[in-house]
């Protein structure tokens, strides 16, 4: 293994004034500048030290894996790799950029054109021009083949986050004079070589380069090394931490690196513990289960499946809701990492709101969770998605996380690091690492919980996908929900599993039910085959419920069901007429004792409609609306309330109203809140949305045998409406159709129509758990179901949704990444055609989901003396706060005005309101908030609403309230 202190000797003694005259680095505002050879051995200490310190083994393993030498060999191999990455920088088409440095290097007897002389430098990026001098010095150095060579040097030429394509490698080498001056072509050429035969011994390169020309790397190992290496220049180039000053580079390259490195402070990776007691033992050390809970069967099997595999593979975890899923995911995938070398978790969820309140459920559990030397042990968590600085729980860990510390600050002893101490954080040990913020980092902290864009956006062709391709190689990954998405975002996810795949990454995959279809897909794509094999039809053809099926690198078990909990609830199902007047009366008879009714809509505006009519017939304090269009400070306050008035009884508190009380709510009662209603009133929607609904009545225990609800409502019950009953077959409203289209609407009122007839071996009684896999796999499959007078209609209807579904396959392959190439195949061309950077923003969130782009606007008020404020409503001193047009709010002011983003509309998302609605937004522009300071603000679209909280735009008339939230209509 090489030593740090080889690096002094080599790069620090006896290089010439031409070396020395090579510039990697300029600081425009102190004309301070740093020699390329330190930039390269800042790099290449740091790549050292990222692999023995931060790299999990898992990734270790698979950059190892084809390298005669194994591990040494993987670290001698990505330490060079960083050491070599800026080469390209000693040409003529990077150094021109700086004349006075320019003229220094001339001196020296490097000579270029000016920089206005070489229009076409373009052709000749330093990371492009690197992959070309490395692979020219590989073959006339060491022999190489020059096809050999690419799979090696693509990494320098993709550190700047896009792998050249064979076409830009063509250019460049007809445009020789832009890698060497042809006046002083010997010189150039020796200055460069020399460089890079000193990293080659430096990093103990020497003697392995030659067993390496037979080498075959693996794409997925060219991708994590490409990621290694962008983080280590993106480290080695902190000034902070490298600083440029002449004094500086005198220090040896092992002290100057020790020095950055205890700055930076960046947490080790995840060394999960192996734990040898049994399954239950680990579900009640992991979890604070209430007196007398049991170990869930589908929670303990879990466990001990996973350990029973040969190695850590996929494994689909199907059961009912509040079953433990969650807990036995967690418990699963410690067992992984432990045999695995996975260095930290990524919890992928539907929605912002399901990904914010996960986030506190993976902290209380990672404290719970020992690893190596725990009582040191800093351990880096990030919630990922684009309103995380809003959570509470996030924005405290931010606030309390590692001082970011200058390197000149530090005297590099060891004991000089210490996270910010704060006991309102649970455990010092957690923290919101500074330097893992922000797009492009955030996923390479070892914990993170996001929404499921953030792993589809693995497979998305954007710039820097390298990174997270390494930040989610290293972790094991769980899916939640996995039934919630459709063919577009399936696309994306079965790609993003066949990369998963290829590095081994442990996979937990958890949903209520899938389709059998489905679960076959979804293993097959992890396991890397299209083929028909016998082991994945067993999959798809598999019975039972609750359901845990498992696949082995290249083995799938057969799946196996698993006893339930004895948890169960038998749920009557009955239609009930599409009209509000029908809706009340029935509510009010059913109310008259008391108890609390949840109304599931699945458009906003039948919500806001059908709450307006409630209001009136039974108050509106007794009337609650919960939908997406909300501020997200209200919406968060809403959910705060939904949980804590209907949420699980707690000894002693229970808030729930003691009168009739009506919830009208959107689809975002489906996932995320534990809340508990009497009663369930929920339009027609896809069989598993619908089963989850259910799970919203009767959810808790509420005294023996329910007698703490009203007499009439301690049956559970579901009225099915959003119908029309009367036609053959019934026809959903329009609303719903738009939402979830025709097909699947049909069907799930097709299955469902024994139940609502009272067929005689269903009695009007949905049984849950013991229904939902029936339901589901009739629902999702292609036998015939419903009455013989429906079947032209569904038909019809499934050869419009496989239209659509191969239409939606096609759009998703326009920006996908390809699957894993043949081994030593070089990643040239990887990202060519994609979208640029496009992680979580509108942008990206459109390329992975099937949708228009969406407005979204920040919301203030003005006065009626022109005064622009906070919305007034807003609690614990928000509201009504004054905002300065002539300078950018202070951090408070920004945050909570930031805190009033909103989605507008589906109406707006036409390309025509789009437009208009931006130009009109556009006249609030404020210059003074479009500062570095004001990040909070920058670049964002403002709604300033009047006096009345109105506004017309677009077309469309504005009403925003805090009971209602946003309600649109078209302008008269």
């Amino acid at each position: 293994m090489q030593n740090d202190q080889q690096f002094p000797d080599l790069f620090n003694v006896g290089l010439s004034e031409a070396i020395v005259s090579v510039w990697a680095k300029h600081d425009r505002s102190t004309d301070e500048w740093l020699p390329l050879w330190r930039h390269l051995a800042d790099a290449g200490t740091v790549a050292s030290r990222l692999w023995d310190r931060w790299l999990p083994a898992q990734v270790k393993q698979v950059i190892a894996e084809p390298l005669p030498g194994g591990l040494e060999d993987g670290r001698r191999l990505a330490v060079w790799l960083a050491a070599t990455h800026d080469i390209g920088k000693a040409t003529p088409a990077f150094a021109c950029q700086v004349e006075s440095l320019a003229d220094a290097m001339r001196s020296a007897g490097l000579d270029m054109s000016l920089h206005s002389r070489m229009p076409d430098r373009k052709l000749a990026p330093h990371g492009l021009a690197g992959q070309v001098l490395l692979r020219d010095w590989l073959v006339e150095r060491y022999g190489w083949k020059r096809s050999a060579t690419y799979q090696f040097t693509v990494i320098a030429g993709g550190h700047h986050g896009v792998p050249p394509t064979h076409e830009s490698i063509r250019d460049l080498d007809s445009h020789s004079h832009l890698v060497r001056t042809p006046a002083c072509a010997a010189l150039w050429q020796q200055v460069q070589w020399e460089i890079l035969d000193r990293c080659a011994e430096a990093c103990g390169v020497v003697g392995r380069l030659p067993d390496w020309a037979a080498v075959k790397l693996s794409q997925p190992a060219q991708v994590l090394l490409t990621g290694l290496v962008i983080v280590a220049d993106w480290i080695a180039s902190d000034a902070d931490l490298f600083p440029y000053s002449p004094e500086a580079w005198g220090r040896s390259e092992s002290e100057r690196a020790e020095r950055a490195w205890h700055a930076l402070g960046l947490p080790s990776p995840w060394r999960a513990c192996e734990f040898t007691g049994e399954a239950e033992q680990l579900i009640f050390s992991r979890f604070r289960l209430p007196d007398g809970a049991r170990v869930r069967p589908v929670q303990e099997r879990a466990v001990e499946v996973a350990r029973s595999m040969s190695a850590p593979g996929l494994m689909m975890i199907e059961a009912p809701m509040g079953e433990g899923k969650t807990e036995a995911a967690l418990a699963v995938a410690e067992v992984f990492a432990a045999r695995s070398g996975a260095g930290g978790l990524f919890v992928g969820l539907p929605t912002m709101a399901t990904s914010s309140a996960m986030f506190p459920r993976m902290l209380q559990w990672l404290e719970r969770v020992p690893g190596e030397q725990a009582e040191t042990l800093v351990r880096s968590v990030q919630l990922a998605h684009s309103k995380a600085a809003l959570n509470e729980h996030y924005a405290r860990m931010a606030r309390s996380g590692v001082r970011p510390l200058l390197a000149v600050d530090v005297d590099g002893r060891a004991d000089d690091y210490r996270p910010q101490e704060d006991r309102a954080v649970s455990s010092a040990a957690m923290v919101a690492h500074h330097w893992l913020r922000g797009r492009k980092k955030g996923m390479l902290a070892s914990f993170v919980v996001g929404t499921i864009d953030q792993l589809l956006f693995m497979g998305l062709k954007s710039r820097h996908l390298a990174l997270r391709h390494l930040a989610l190689a290293g972790k094991v990954v769980i899916i939640d929900e996995a039934h919630a998405y459709d063919t577009y975002m399936n696309s994306y996810l079965d790609r993003v599993l066949s990369w998963l795949g290829a590095y081994r990454v442990p996979v937990i995959v958890l949903s209520a039910t899938l389709p059998a279809g489905r679960r076959r897909e979804l293993a097959e794509a992890y396991a890397g085959t299209t083929e028909p094999i016998t082991d994945f039809t067993r999959i798809e053809a598999a019975e039972g419920y609750p359901l845990l099926t498992a696949v082995e690198p290249g083995r799938p078990h057969a799946p196996e069901t698993v006893d339930a909990s004895g948890r169960r609830a038998d749920v009557h199902v009955e239609r009930l007429d599409d009209d509000l007047m029908v809706l009340g009366d029935r509510l009010a008879e059913e109310l008259a004792d008391g108890g609390c009714a949840l109304v599931v809509r699945n458009t906003v505006d039948r919500v806001l409609d059908t709450a307006a009519f409630l209001r009136g017939r039974f108050g509106a304090e007794n009337v609650t609306v919960a939908h997406a269009r909300f501020v997200d400070l209200d919406r968060a306050a809403k959910d705060a309330d939904l949980l804590d008035r209907f949420g699980p009884p707690e000894p002693g508190k229970d808030r729930r109203p003691s009168g009739p009380h009506i919830v009208v709510a959107s689809q975002v009662a489906e996932q995320s809140l534990d809340i508990d209603f009497d009663l369930l009133v929920s339009d027609l929607c896809p069989i598993d949305l619908l089963l989850q609904r259910m799970g919203r009545t009767h959810r808790h225990r509420r005294g023996e045998g329910q007698s703490d609800r009203p007499p009439r409502l301690r049956t559970a019950r579901c009225l099915v409406t959003g119908v029309d009953w009367t036609t053959v077959p019934v026809e959903p409203v329009s609303g719903s159709v738009s939402v979830y289209r025709r097909h699947a609407l049909l069907r799930s009122a097709a299955v469902l129509e024994p139940y609502l007839s009272g067929a005689a071996d269903t009695d009007h009684v949905v049984r849950l758990p013991e229904d939902i896999s029936a339901l589901v796999q009739q629902a999702y499959g292609a036998g015939e179901v419903g009455p013989s007078q429906w079947q032209e209609a569904l038909q019809q209807a499934r050869r419009q949704q496989d239209l659509h579904h191969a239409d939606q396959h096609k759009r998703a392959l326009d920006f996908q990444i390809a699957a894993e190439g043949r081994p030593g195949r070089p990643l040239l061309g990887w990202l060519e055609a994609g979208v640029g950077d496009a992680d979580d923003t509108r942008k990206g969130r459109a390329q992975v989901r099937d949708s228009r782009e969406s407005l979204e606007v920040l919301v203030v008020q003005r006065r009626p003396d022109g005064a622009l404020v906070t919305l007034p409503h807003l609690t614990r001193g928000r509201g009504g706060l004054e905002l300065s047009v002539d300078s950018p709010p202070d951090r408070k002011l920004a945050q909570i005005v930031a805190g009033c983003g909103l989605r507008l509309p589906f109406a707006f998302t036409f390309p025509k309101v789009l437009d208009q609605a931006i130009e009109e937004l556009e006249k609030d522009y404020i210059s003074a908030w479009q500062t570095k300071e004001s990040h909070w603000l920058a670049g964002e679209l403002i709604l300033v609403l009047d006096e009345n909280c109105r506004r017309r735009l677009a077309g469309f008339d504005l009403r925003y309230t805090p009971a209602d939230g946003l309600e649109v209509t078209r302008a008269q």
